[in-house]
């Protein structure tokens, strides 16, 4: 077994556990699995969503809105990295002396409670790879838990509470967070230049997902094709496999062909070794790469060629990821989560691709250093669609210190518009869309509540 930290004895001896912002994405999967290994919970939130009602379902009690009374009896109170130090109710836990942890130890302290840990890194592809390898292992037989930066369809949720020792973890490099857990196989797809008002350097970047594969006690998967990541890859502990389109890599796609114009086939190969044809049903090049990379971790584990082709097969998206909406008037509307540069462009090369006569790129950009850090990367990426779309930036954790707007990006598209509101936005939509548009909203924080007012005008018409 794992040596515990202190603070996993923590979390194991709380009688009853409190959880402020319990329906976020990085929270509510690990209040789905707190919940399935048998501790008692309470929560907060300010928002509806449907990874809150998950956790309602589940009989936790959710408390709308932050209180100090909140806290109740709770023993020991998590919060998200989204909740401020004057939040009432971490207030409230401080001045009665309840310990209090940030969301990522307790995600960390999981990760000591299985014995075959998969966690999957990289700046892009996290979300559709954690959810490609927990199909695989489900398919394997292996029952799984899983904690998904999304919900995944085929299961309903972004958070699968197995009986093994198996465990699949998206691991997030943001403020060095995934160096908190503790992997028995680490994943790296990739890296590029994200989340740098932190990391500052590209050196320092790489360093910390080095340390991440470092940490694995079993083998470390990494895209044989990225420079960076091979440079990280040199902290490698354990075995190393490598995938990708180059020749030296373990794993390896042969044959890549598109279906239907759209999805991607494929021969999967192994050190040369043929196993099989994969048929996908998600589009986009890059998802070949996506998952040759969840065949070569769950292979790594233990699963077979055949659970590698029905576990992909299975897969038909994440939500938020090229998720199509509506489609009616010879409109679709559809939502993804791409918010950095390089996954704009996978995305946008992948919907021109489709049979549609235009696309129509509706971007919210998260942050304000990143806006500022990549704006005419964000600029170059978004001609690639017919029509840009802007709202204005959410600046989520960060204050406006650089005094940036929408209207700076907007400048540098020829023929884009930006809006204040999602309501501006979905009235231009439904009055400017016609036959034959593709509506693609863009961007990893609301902007997907823009889609659905778009959706309800059009229906509205």
């Amino acid at each position: 077994m794992k040596q515990p930290m202190a603070y996993d004895l923590m979390i194991r001896n709380a009688k009853r556990i409190h959880m402020i912002g319990i329906g976020g994405s990085g929270m509510s999967p690990l209040a789905e699995l707190l919940h399935g290994l048998g501790h008692t919970l309470t929560g907060s939130d300010n928002n509806p969503s449907y990874t809150l009602d998950r956790v309602k379902a589940l009989g936790i009690p959710v408390a709308m809105g932050h209180r100090a009374e909140n806290v109740g009896d709770a023993d020991l109170v998590i919060y998200s990295a989204a909740i401020q130090q004057d939040n009432p109710e971490l207030v409230e836990a401080n001045r009665r002396g309840i310990p209090t942890l940030e969301r990522s130890y307790l995600l960390g302290a999981v990760t000591r409670r299985f014995d075959d840990v998969i966690g999957v890194s990289g700046t892009h592809g996290k979300t559709t790879v954690t959810s490609m390898i927990t199909l695989i292992l489900l398919e394997s037989g292996m029952d799984p838990s899983a904690v998904i930066g999304g919900v995944l369809p085929a299961i309903g949720s972004n958070c699968r509470v197995g009986h093994s020792e198996h465990l699949v973890v998206e691991s997030c490099e943001y403020v060095d967070t995934f160096l908190k857990t503790s992997p028995d196989v680490a994943v790296l797809l990739n890296v590029d230049d994200d989340h740098m008002e932190y990391f500052k350097t590209m050196d320092r970047l790489i360093g910390s997902f080095g340390r991440f594969l470092g940490s694995a006690t079993r083998a470390a998967v990494v895209n044989g094709d990225d420079e960076r990541a091979m440079r990280a890859a040199a902290g490698a502990q354990g075995k190393l496999v490598t995938f990708g389109c180059g020749e030296v890599c373990d794993f390896r796609p042969v044959d890549v062909h598109d279906v239907d114009g759209a999805y991607g086939a494929f021969r999967l190969t192994r050190r040369g070794e043929d196993l099989g044809e994969i048929e996908l049903k998600v589009p986009g090049r890059h998802n070949v790469l996506n998952a040759v990379a969840a065949a070569a971790a769950a292979m790594t584990v233990g699963a077979d060629a055949g659970a590698v082709r029905r576990g992909l097969a299975a897969f038909t998206g994440a939500k938020r990821r090229f998720e199509i909406l509506w489609r009616g008037r010879g409109i679709t509307v559809a939502d993804d989560y791409a918010h950095h540069p390089s996954e704009l462009r996978a995305t946008l090369e992948t919907a021109q691709r489709l049979p549609y006569q235009r696309v129509i790129a509706v971007f919210q950009p998260f942050t304000y250093s990143r806006t500022v850090m990549l704006m005419d990367d964000f600029a170059q990426v978004l001609r690639l669609a017919d029509h840009v779309v802007l709202s204005e930036i959410m600046g989520s954790r960060e204050v406006n210190t650089y005094g940036v707007s929408s209207a700076d990006l907007a400048a540098r598209i020829d023929g884009s518009v930006w809006f204040s509101t999602f309501e501006e936005i979905a009235a231009y939509l439904a009055q400017n869309a016609r036959e034959g548009d593709l509506i693609l909203t863009l961007g990893c924080g609301d902007i997907y509540k823009a889609a659905k007012l778009t959706v309800a005008k059009l229906e509205a018409e």
